[in-house]
């Protein structure tokens, strides 16, 4: 009777703990910001950003359900995604601390049409988005956001990452040249057969 397969132990569904994968998934490093419903503003770290469309241009945030930001979102329906430059560490931090006073120590403007404070000093790009529809997973929710406009600011750093739970600067991670692209063998050279 031969043996029976090994198989490594299974997972229930749903009970793996991803935090060591995504962890190994470096990010850029964005602050969400919107005003409140008396025109006080909020704002959070996050790094789980993504472009779902470019027609029409859409973008996904997933966001602890249980954040006040969110709430703040969500009734207001709509919010700013500001990208945060290599020399931003401190404004991340500020924004993931839940700080009260979090909006004081950074600069910060409201432009004609912005749909949430733009991080000038800490951001090399802020796209103003509106909310188009959500969905809640587990103890997150992904809010899907239409972006009605982008401002990119000149001469701004390149961008700050995050990943294995540190900082990195994209000019540091981009100084070593890419290795040399080995050549693809030939049929002959591979000595594939038919």
């Amino acid at each position: 009777m031969p043996a029976p397969a090994h198989h490594p132990p299974a997972v229930e569904a749903g009970t793996a703990d991803i935090r060591p994968l995504m962890a190994g998934f470096p990010s850029g490093v964005s602050v969400l910001t919107v005003l409140d419903e008396d025109a006080a503003p909020r704002g959070m770290t996050c790094s789980s950003l993504a472009s779902v469309a470019l027609s029409p241009p859409t973008l996904v945030v997933c966001v602890r359900t249980a954040s006040p930001t969110l709430d703040t979102i969500l009734a207001g329906g709509q919010f700013a995604v500001n990208l945060l430059h290599e020399d931003a560490r401190d404004a991340s931090q500020v924004f993931a601390s839940g700080s009260d006073d979090r909006f004081e120590r950074v600069e910060w403007r409201l432009p004609l049409g912005a749909s949430g404070p733009h991080l000038t000093a800490d951001a090399h790009a802020t796209a103003d988005c509106e909310v188009v529809r959500t969905v809640e997973m587990g103890d997150h929710t992904a809010v899907f956001a239409g972006v009605r406009r982008v401002t990119l600011r000149e001469n701004a750093a390149p961008p700050l990452l995050y990943g294995r739970r540190r900082y990195a600067r994209w000019s540091d991670a981009t100084v070593r040249p890419d290795p040399p692209v080995q050549p693809i063998p030939t049929e002959g050279a591979a000595r594939v057969r038919p």
